[in-house]
């Protein structure tokens, strides 16, 4: 998401106007897909995705209709089972998508979103408050959003009173996209925080959990496997990144920083101690093995061979995740995406003191 957020501020530093199209749930428990957001062009060119499929080619329709009217259009979707499926979306596929006509000869546009990016840029918080018309398909004639910076102070038109944004701005909406209903109005409240990326090892049935929850709680999430038939998109629906590796030995290029959350769970120990040897190597915030203490000790004892430590080791968390007393898959997923969450929690305190 923050290269998309750059992408957008260069475009409107460089005079171009576009339209993001933003993703989010009408109530009630949310598609998967709920914060998706991609820029359209003039043209129909797109920068990102909101999943692909019927809603994303109508979004590009709409957004031809926004850059003409120079208005932003509020649409409530209803997907058949077909485009459910293929979008992962729950609660009979409904939802709402914003396409918001972002004016480049605005000012304070250009500020909302290079406060974004300085926001990103300095792993802080903020949230990007836009006012939503009557839900009937059109904006309000005055267009009102702003950027709440963690301080409390604001980038944009928004007149109100710190309460009224604090409101706003807690509850669901500190780490999920929220919309919310204040004072007779709608907002829609999106956290921009350094949420972190989930790399999960392996696209077995542990995986196939794990993904959607991680994705709900703000983590993005890329899927790796040797195995083209479990590494597909009919097991792990967008917005989830596929990649489908050579051998486990033959990585990718990768961006791996302290915001990079790895998740080992492949199919076998051979393939664990590979990940976990190069993974030791990289500046990862989170390396986490599944197994038990019998395995990992082998795999430690193995790596010790090669010449790592036991400091190494203390990097690790393996067993992997919270003790739940897990079983089941499902059981597994909620102690493993529970870790990644207070890993996270604990360093953005770190962070900010």
């Amino acid at each position: 998401m923050k290269k998309l957020f750059q992408a957008i501020a260069a475009l409107l530093a460089d005079g171009e106007s576009l339209v993001v199209a933003t993703i989010f749930d009408k109530s009630g428990s949310a598609p998967r897909t709920a914060g998706a957001k991609m820029a359209i062009r003039q043209g129909g060119a797109i920068i990102g995705t909101i999943g692909g499929g019927r809603l994303e080619a109508d979004a590009v329709r709409l957004a031809g209709e926004a850059f003409r009217s120079r208005r932003s259009v509020l649409q409530a979707f209803d997907l058949s089972g077909r485009d459910v499926a293929g979008m992962d979306m729950i609660c009979g596929g409904q939802g709402e998508v914003l396409l918001d006509f972002i004016d480049a000869a605005d000012a304070d546009n250009r500020a909302i979103y290079a406060g974004i990016c300085e926001v990103l840029g300095r792993r802080e918080k903020a949230w990007l408050i836009t006012a939503l018309g009557d839900g009937r398909g059109s904006f309000r004639p005055a267009r009102r959003q702003c950027l709440v910076r963690q301080d409390g102070s604001l980038v944009g038109r928004f007149a109100s009173d710190p309460g009224f944004l604090a409101k706003l701005t807690g509850g669901p909406a500190k780490i999920a996209i929220h919309a919310e209903v204040l004072e007779g109005q709608r907002f829609l409240v999106e956290p921009i925080r350094p949420a972190g990326v989930a790399y999960v090892f392996g696209a077995g049935h542990v995986s196939q959990k794990i993904v959607p929850l991680a994705e709900t709680v703000g983590f993005r999430t890329v899927v790796l496997d040797d195995r083209a038939e479990y590494a597909s998109r009919e097991r792990f629906p967008a917005p989830a990144e596929i990649v489908v590796l050579e051998a486990f030995d033959r990585l990718p290029a990768m961006e791996i920083d302290g915001d990079s959350y790895l998740v080992i769970v492949t199919r076998g120990h051979l393939h664990d101690k590979t990940i976990l040897e190069w993974a030791l190597r990289t500046d990862a915030g989170y390396i986490g093995m599944i197994g038990s203490r019998r395995k990992r000790n082998k795999v430690y004892a193995a790596l010790a061979e090669q010449g790592f430590s036991e400091r190494d080791f203390q990097r690790v968390y393996s067993p992997i995740g919270t003790d739940i007393l897990a079983e089941t898959p499902e059981e597994l997923a909620v102690s493993i995406v529970g870790e990644l969450i207070k890993v996270r929690a604990e360093r953005e305190n770190a962070r900010h003191g």
